[in-house]
């Protein structure tokens, strides 16, 4: 079977100048990105199917994204693949002294051994803060810089990815905000809040009259409102224990599943949906509902 260093091998062979692949030396960091997030979500989409040779092939895949980003950090002297793993070992031995005695590998703690949810926890918090310590120890001035505050020291938010889909980097921000006392004390008043804003909301929709949804103050205003819904509904996913991600993903598997129900059933009639009514179409819907229960 192929092994690592024939994968490393075969990405230097795609950007090697003359004999590589003119696609392969055409690509950038930069470039990849978008590749790189699709494959992981075809990963998570081979979960959720749970179809585990889809799940390999997706894996590997990822894997090439990693192998594409070594290669590059290769060529201008600024890491390769051996780094990667060195910076990632090192990282997670630091980060798991519960796992790995003085941070060394091969090591054991005497049997018997147990540590308490509690007690990892609380080193995780020491050993991200010590991080983020290590990290401020060359912090500069804050600033304004095109209207938005930049802070010079590390947030406890700033490692939390801005390009993370904002569904799921809004439950982060959430629980690290709330891993330092920033939270409601219970469920009730985040109900109260989503109904607060989802109040605030009506009150801007009210507004509008004669407004176009399209002008720019309008529409920022309404992004604004919906935006703080989204957050407020995320915040209740949190307390109900529930991935926000996890439960839209189970509602577009469910909807779209329903709606193709339905198309199969206006096939069976020689229709399609556009010739359809709409109540047509919720009947059908409802019908799709109902066959498709889970018992």
């Amino acid at each position: 079977m192929y092994q690592i260093d024939d994968l490393l091998y075969l990405m230097k062979r795609l950007r090697t100048p003359e004999t590589g692949c003119p696609w392969d030396l055409k690509q950038s960091y930069k470039s990849i990105v978008p590749h790189t997030l699709e494959e992981a979500y075809e990963v998570a989409d081979a979960i959720e199917k749970g179809d585990r040779n889809e799940l390999k092939d997706e894996l590997g895949d990822l894997l090439f994204q990693v192998i594409f980003y070594a290669q590059l950090g290769k060529e201008e002297d600024a890491f390769g693949f051996d780094d990667i793993v060195d910076n990632v070992v090192r990282k997670l031995l630091r980060r798991h002294p519960h796992v790995f005695p003085d941070q060394q590998l091969k090591a054991f703690f005497p049997e018997g051994t147990t540590f308490s949810e509690d007690e990892v926890k609380t080193q995780w918090e020491q050993i991200k803060a010590e991080e983020r310590r290590l990290k401020n120890e060359n912090a500069v001035e804050d600033e304004v810089k095109d209207g938005a505050f930049v802070p010079a020291r590390d947030s406890l938010l700033k490692d939390i990815p801005v390009n993370l889909p904002a569904l799921n980097r809004a439950e982060k921000l959430q629980r690290r905000a709330a891993q330092h006392g920033f939270d409601w004390p219970d469920m009730p008043p985040v109900l109260d809040k989503l109904e607060e804003e989802i109040a605030e909301l009506k009150t801007e929709i009210a507004k509008l009259q004669e407004q176009h949804l399209r002008d720019e103050d309008v529409h920022q205003r309404l992004t604004d409102e919906l935006g703080d819904v989204l957050f407020c509904c995320v915040n209740l996913a949190r307390f109900l224990k529930v991935n926000p991600d996890e439960a839209l993903r189970s509602t577009n598997r469910k909807f779209t599943e329903r709606f193709q129900c339905i198309e199969a059933g206006l096939h069976t009639q020689g229709k399609s949906v556009d010739e359809t009514s709409l109540e047509e179409l919720d009947a059908l819907w409802d019908q799709a509902k109902q066959n498709l229960k889970v018992d």
